[in-house]
């Protein structure tokens, strides 16, 4: 059997690393930027630190799309792409809606790929044949990304999300096409997300990293990669979080959530984000939080399947495991990142976020489609997905 691993072409990391943007523009020979990026980004200065990089290259800006972006969205974002005669897209923000656009960045990554994907393969664009595994043809537009949350990998994945208003689902869409051949992880571009943004941000980075390492496709190169994201997401997420100031945990969380993506991108996730993506699509649940308030209830499920992997997420975020049994190594990862959670301040409940129990049957019946549930470590059925939205609430 073979394993494909698909990256971007080339990444910048580090503080400041936004000012090789132009750059790598004209050596590419574009001409013209379209930039989608979110309204409160362009509000509070956080996309002109951006701009302001370019030197009078010309552009135009797109905001307007959803924090979960939706199919008209895209199919606005085309229209004013194609009219707009640039040749390649800018996205400056944030994938899978994680929350507050603040500082956040709603979904600009994911927007930016529908759109391109789109312009280069127009016998999709009803956007919701891209759903899933789509046969596209040719590569999107050009995608420059530069994120600023730490968190989704949008920027190194082929994955993206979008809404259909008409089911009121999130359609997962994966094309190796859609790829942003640019990535610039720049951490003085997160610096401004606040509190609450950077702990969901960074557990669901912490949710991207553990569900690619148990996931059924998992080998031995996504593992290297998962468990390293692991380690650095254990040591640096808190002080992220409560000393938003501190660069060296920003920059390690930038570059945990970029690593956890090289790997999922890869070989795929599991039932934490089949259950998060209705949430998400239904009550607008932001995506960390949600995976957050999942990922120990799920995991305690999927532990006879991946005891011994178990173990290696333990280790990985510090819990000293000599002495115990399997099971008992098993265990302590799944009270290691319920601790993180708690520590984070992460709703534990669903109750806690107004999901109606009434609710929990349809958000069920979504889960058990979503395309992540095939990845998913143990076998699973709708009902199971019932069981344990019974567990959260």
């Amino acid at each position: 059997m073979a394993n494909r691993f698909i990256l971007n072409e080339t990444s910048y990391f580090g503080a400041g690393a936004r000012r090789e943007l132009l750059g790598e523009i004209k050596a590419r020979g574009f001409k013209k930027a379209f930039i989608v990026a979110d309204k409160d980004l362009v509000k509070f200065g956080v996309a002109d630190m951006v701009t302001s990089t370019l030197e009078g290259f010309p552009y135009e800006m797109f905001t307007d799309f959803k924090a979960n972006p939706t199919v008209t969205n895209v199919k606005n974002g085309l229209a004013a792409f194609k009219a707009s005669g640039a040749d390649f897209l800018i996205a400056i923000g944030g994938g899978r809606g994680n929350g507050n656009a603040t500082s956040g960045g709603g979904r600009a990554i994911d927007t930016s790929k529908g759109i391109a994907i789109v312009a280069n393969n127009p016998e999709f664009e009803d956007v919701v044949s891209l759903e899933g595994v789509a046969p596209t043809k040719h590569k999107c537009v050009p995608i420059i990304a530069l994120p600023t949350t730490a968190g989704t990998a949008a920027e190194v994945t082929i994955n993206y999300v979008i809404i259909d208003e008409q089911t009121g689902r999130k359609m997962v869409c994966v094309d190796p096409h859609d790829i942003p051949v640019l990535a610039i992880i720049d951490a003085e571009l997160m610096a401004s997300m606040p509190k609450g943004l950077t702990a969901a941000t960074g557990m669901d980075a912490l949710t991207h990293a553990i569900e690619g390492y148990i996931t059924k496709g998992a080998w031995e190169l996504s593992d290297m990669f998962e468990l390293k994201a692991i380690e650095l997401i254990s040591k640096n997420l808190r002080n992220a979080t409560f000393n938003g100031k501190d660069m060296t945990a920003r920059e390690n969380m930038a570059l945990a959530q970029y690593v956890a993506g090289m790997a999922f991108s890869n070989v795929g996730l599991g039932c934490v984000h089949s259950m998060a993506h209705p949430l998400g699509a239904r009550f607008d649940i932001p995506h960390g939080v949600a995976n957050a308030l999942l990922l120990p209830i799920v995991m305690e499920y999927n532990m006879p399947a991946a005891q011994e992997k178990y173990c290696n997420i333990a280790r990985a975020m510090g819990v000293n495991i000599d002495g115990l049994s399997v099971e008992e190594g098993a265990k302590a990862a799944v009270s290691a990142v319920k601790q993180l959670s708690l520590d984070l301040g992460i709703p534990q409940t669903l109750r806690e976020i107004n999901i109606p129990e009434s609710a929990l049957e349809q958000l069920s019946k979504d889960a058990f489609a979503d395309v992540c549930t095939g990845g998913n470590p143990r076998e699973i059925t709708e009902k199971d997905i019932l069981e344990l939205y019974k567990i959260a609430y």
